[in-house]
């Protein structure tokens, strides 16, 4: 049931004689609508059955719109890249909807906008890839502009059909799908030329430009993926990243922290510009940067960011990585439409004693002000309401409440608070639907109720929630001042909720509801996420950006990897991630989500080198050598993006990826009692969680602190 203001569901209240129910947001009381005119307390709908949190509702009324894709695509790339890349595309256009709208853009020193047309003859618009332009001087160009359309063609969200100007650059797949894939064939490396020593000059910053232009003056507020595929940094015009020199490197972390990245601030702000533009239209932005060196995605990050688009970041094109995760992309569900929806608004509700401080993930804001909204902003505040360009089933938003009395009233002891998350999207099936949940949750004083809070406390949520704020933090504080935060609301909350004796660290205890929780943040300080050493700036925005969209469970793989054993004293094993479960007559499969590791222990290492796998006697070795490989690619073919794989042993130069995970329980500096099986000792001056513990306890119990 739907009123002006909110959504009915389970919590509401209902009077039946009277057909009435009452909002429990605006207090507001409804009658029932027609269709519900029949129900009663034995013949109830699904919004008023409990078991039914989550609602959606299909909108039948209004046009429907089709799916569009514009490629983007860099030709700055090596012979073998390039051909592997339009092999994927011409791939993707066989797994296209017939009637979802395609268009091509390519770029290097110059940007090439095609037109597609039913004859076979190629035609482009060619724009200099130095010259920044406005979005006016763009549809001007493309003869885009209101003038150039009949009248009835105007109005957005309308099928292609109706715009014959449009239809000029995106074209239904089923008329073009042979022109197409001929043209991209036939596409050629940029024929300027690169001198020795130069990087080719490639104008990502205009293509970019010119993509959301054109969508823009064609398909306003109508859901669309800019699709953009770029083998390198912008070297000139509006965006560049690094010049054409290549004995100028492009910006290092080191270079950001001294302020000598000579290009990084107008760059940002030019895809900042952008990205804004992109998400006010309901589009999306997907990046898809394959090089051995940095492409510019920090700069770029905003584009994915903002407009909930992808981030794909690989070393080639022609790579199993790049193509198999493209090829998800387009993936299906079992009603045969894409995993993927366009154009979404989300709305949050609350009751009145709590106020809607912000969201972290994929969105921007819409700046819908109300009395539900805090003035204390976490994340992406001042608004009960964001906008959310593309979704896909991982997409994940973080929301931060505070809980406020109304008057310095106190809140009520036996009651519930209550909210409501109100989702409305374009489905890839073009319809237009509504997503409904809504929880409520029991009252509890934080003084004498203290257990009841601590039972229902999810530790796993609440690490992940601190870790996207964490992460929100650092893309604008220093590194050493996040760290000190989170220690700072760590040690409260074991002060909190920890018993102890005051002074006594050998006292402290926090109950099963809490445990894990310290560690999760001893794992996530030592995160990519927060750490930024020994990666990239680009590695860094891309490592974030995956962790501010995917859901709890992948989120907490990232902050602490997981870590199964094979060995041949029991099946496979989750064992602790740490150096001590690395033993010589050990398999250890570890994924990181980025990343899926393989390692052979030095005894297994060894067996295998002499060949015993070989050898009919050892039938066992064989199968225990395999089901680390078949399990590793269970993981691979279902994660998007596709993790990196890697496959190693003791002594091996990749083992970096497993020994620099672990908490370091033992090092060079430890000594072993005799005889004792020991893992292995890690080279490293971090320190390893006992300490962290330790000096945790001393924190929480000081009456200093």
């Amino acid at each position: 049931m739907i009123s002006d203001y909110n959504i009915y569901l389970s919590c509401s209240q209902v009077d039946y004689r009277a057909k009435l129910w009452a909002c429990n947001f605006c207090f507001q009381r409804n009658q029932f609508p027609p269709a519900y005119a029949g129900i009663s307390e034995v013949n109830q709908p699904a919004e008023l059955m409990p078991q039914f949190s989550t609602i959606e509702y299909m909108i039948q009324r209004g046009a429907r719109s089709p799916l569009i894709f514009l490629y983007v695509v860099d030709t700055c790339l090596e012979e073998d890249d390039l051909q592997a890349l339009k092999e994927s595309l011409q791939m993707s256009l066989s797994l296209l909807p017939p009637d979802a709208l395609v268009g091509l853009i390519t770029f290097g020193r110059m940007v090439q906008v095609h037109e597609l047309s039913c004859e076979g003859i190629s035609k482009s618009y060619v724009f200099r890839g130095t010259k920044d332009l406005t979005a006016k001087q763009i549809q001007e160009m493309l003869g885009l502009t209101k003038s150039a359309m009949p009248v009835q063609q105007v109005r957005p969200g309308q099928p292609q059909e109706q715009s014959a100007v449009s239809s000029r650059f995106l074209q239904p797949v089923h008329k073009i799908d042979m022109n197409l894939t001929d043209l991209l064939g036939e596409l050629q490396r940029d024929p300027w030329p690169v001198t020795q020593g130069k990087r080719p000059l490639r104008s990502t910053g205009v293509a970019l430009s010119i993509a959301v232009g054109l969508l823009e003056g064609t398909f306003p507020n109508t859901g669309a993926r800019i699709m953009l595929f770029t083998g390198g940094p912008p070297t000139q015009g509006p965006g560049m990243v690094v010049g054409d020199e290549l004995k100028t490197p492009i910006r290092s972390w080191h270079d950001i922290e001294k302020d000598n990245a000579r290009f990084m601030k107008k760059a940002t702000k030019h895809y900042e510009m952008l990205a804004n533009r992109t998400a006010t239209n309901g589009h999306c932005i997907d990046i898809y940067a394959c090089a051995l060196d940095q492409t510019g995605l920090l700069e770029m990050k905003c584009c994915p960011n903002l407009t909930g688009g992808l981030m794909v970041m690989g070393d080639s094109f022609n790579t199993s990585l790049f193509k198999q995760t493209f090829q998800r992309i387009f993936s299906k569900d079992f009603n045969g439409d894409f995993r993927m929806a366009f154009g979404a608004t989300l709305e949050v509700k609350t009751s009145r004693e709590l106020k809607i401080a912000g969201a972290i993930g994929p969105c921007v804001s819409l700046n819908v002000k109300g009395p539900c909204v805090s003035e204390n902003e976490l994340g992406v505040g001042g608004t009960s309401q964001w906008k959310i360009c593309g979704l896909d089933p991982s997409s994940t938003l973080g929301i931060y409440f505070e809980v406020v009395n109304q008057h310095n009233a106190p809140i009520p002891q036996g009651g519930r608070g209550a909210i409501q998350f109100v989702t409305q999207y374009q489905h890839s099936s073009t319809q237009k639907r509504i997503r409904v949940t809504t929880i409520a949750r029991n009252w509890a004083d934080a003084q004498s109720q203290l257990r009841h809070i601590e039972a229902a406390f999810d530790q796993e949520a609440a690490a992940v929630l601190m870790a996207r704020l964490g992460v929100f933090r650092a893309e604008s504080e220093e590194g050493p001042d996040v760290l000190r935060w989170l220690d700072r609301q760590l040690i409260r909350l074991c002060q909190k909720f920890g018993q102890y004796n005051k002074e006594d660290p050998t006292s402290f205890r926090l109950s099963d509801s809490f445990s894990l929780y310290p560690q999760f943040m001893f794992h996530l300080r030592r995160s990519p996420f927060l750490q930024v050493f020994n990666n990239s700036p680009d590695e860094s925005s891309y490592y974030r950006h995956h962790f501010a969209r995917q859901d709890l469970t992948q989120s907490l793989i990232m902050i602490q990897p997981i870590l199964y054993s094979y060995s041949f004293h029991g099946p496979p094993e989750p064992v602790l991630l740490d150096s001590s479960s690395i033993l010589a007559d050990r398999i250890l499969l570890m994924d990181t989500f980025f990343q899926i590791v393989i390692y052979l222990g030095e005894t297994i290492a060894q067996w295998r080198k002499a060949g015993y796998q070989d050898m009919p006697e050892y039938e066992n070795f064989k199968h225990l050598l395999q089901a680390p490989l078949d399990d590793a690619q269970e993981i691979l073919q279902a994660r998007f993006p596709m993790p990196r794989y890697i496959n190693t042993e003791h002594g091996g130069s990749q083992a970096r990826f497993l020994l620099s995970k672990v908490n370091p329980s033992q090092t060079h500096n430890n000594l072993y009692a005799w005889g004792q099986e020991t893992g292995a000792p890690i080279l490293t001056d971090d320190v390893s969680l006992q300490v962290f513990m330790d000096h945790l306890k001393k924190l929480a119990v000081s009456s200093a602190s």
